[in-house]
């Protein structure tokens, strides 16, 4: 049995993944928890080398966390701007203000046909932000396909 989600909108729009964050929250404290046991084992020399390795593994693995969630946002983000300016082409015949940055173009997919051409026109000379741009939409354009 499906359940019926209710319209998307400012309020509820973001997507948060409660396990990527607890992953990445253990993996710094784990990297802090190797840094500890590297200052300890600074002295011993049968410690040292598996202290060392153990920070290094660590380190890697926030790294690897990080760039497994800022990659895959960063591929979006160039689709959402490619979407966006087609969008733009089609609706006014032209293509975004190039003043425009990556997340005042991805704040703008929510703006109804309607709505988008002017939107975009006053986010781009107005430097709105991307919150200041999603606050002034009228009709919600839901975008349910994010990651």
């Amino acid at each position: 049995m499906m359940r019926a989600m209710s319209p998307q909108n400012y309020s509820n729009h973001t997507q948060r993944v409660p396990v990527f964050g607890v992953a990445l929250l253990i993996s710094l404290l784990t990297t802090i928890g190797a840094i500890v046991n590297l200052a300890l084992s600074w002295g011993d020399h049968e410690r040292l080398y598996s202290a060392s390795l153990i920070l290094v593994l660590s380190a890697c693995l926030v790294v690897i966390g990080s760039c497994t969630r800022s990659f895959p946002l960063k591929a979006q983000d160039r689709a959402i701007r490619a979407e966006e300016n087609l969008r733009s082409y089609v609706l006014t015949g032209k293509l975004l203000d190039p003043r425009l940055t990556p997340k005042q173009i991805v704040a703008l997919r929510f703006a109804s046909d309607l709505e988008f051409a002017a939107l975009a026109q006053a986010a781009s000379e107005k430097a709105m932000t991307p919150d200041e741009i999603k606050r002034a939409i009228k009709n919600w354009r839901p975008d349910t396909y994010r990651v």
